[in-house]
């Protein structure tokens, strides 16, 4: 779990950014204007910023100079290349353009977070452990083999735990944009972890879609 400061004055998203980002374990505090940001991120000490660049009062580049100190991804409407590269030259991590998929934004802020060390390493679910760091999966105390695919999608799942994921999206995330395998690949290899992990009543079918994993 992460502490993630959600800067965005337009109540909907914001609300939309934090539902989606706790429901997959992170702890979320909010601000709408640069100076609640700035009051909130030196009370929180945050993992994690999401700044808007269109606030009220003052812009987030602004706000980026006085932050300091905090891993910043950018999420705005802002879709010029002139601000994509002001925005990470003034030391970003990541700049993310509405509209956006939230699953793309639990993904950035996942590499953000792995990137500096502050990701979470271990998940339990029932009566299994998965120690991410270092690949290692146990059941009832004992040893499970995954293979290398089937940890990968576990790991996806997990992160993602809760959110509702396509065929086509794991395909991606666990296997790479690169793969042009048939998307059944996913369901052979879900079956799979259901069976050696006993997660039937975890890893949810999603008619017609994909697969959620709920915890």
């Amino acid at each position: 779990m992460a502490d993630i400061l959600i800067v965005e004055d337009e109540q909907g998203i914001n609300e939309l950014m934090k539902r989606t980002l706790a429901m997959t374990g992170h702890k979320c505090a909010q601000a709408y204007t640069g100076r609640e940001a700035l009051r909130a991120a030196e009370r929180e000490r945050p993992d994690v910023v999401l700044l808007d660049i269109n606030l009220p009062d003052m812009d987030g580049f602004q706000v980026m100079e006085q932050i300091g100190g905090v891993p910043v991804i950018y999420v705005t409407a802002r879709d010029q290349v002139t601000d994509r590269v002001k925005g990470l030259n003034s030391g970003a991590e990541d700049y993310i353009v509405k509209p956006f998929a939230m699953e793309e934004l639990v993904a950035r802020v996942q590499v953000v977070l792995r990137r500096f060390h502050r990701e979470e390493k271990i998940f339990a679910i029932h009566d299994v452990r998965v120690d991410i760091e270092r690949h290692k999966v146990i059941r009832a105390g004992a040893d499970v083999e995954l293979t290398n695919r089937e940890f990968e999608l576990l790991r996806v799942l997990l992160v993602n735990r809760n959110i509702a994921l396509s065929r086509n999206q794991l395909l991606d995330m666990a296997w790479g944009m690169d793969y042009f395998g048939d998307d059944r690949t996913v369901d052979v290899h879900i079956q799979r972890i259901r069976k050696k992990l006993g997660l039937e009543n975890y890893i949810r079918t999603v008619f017609k879609y994909g697969y959620r994993l709920e915890i």
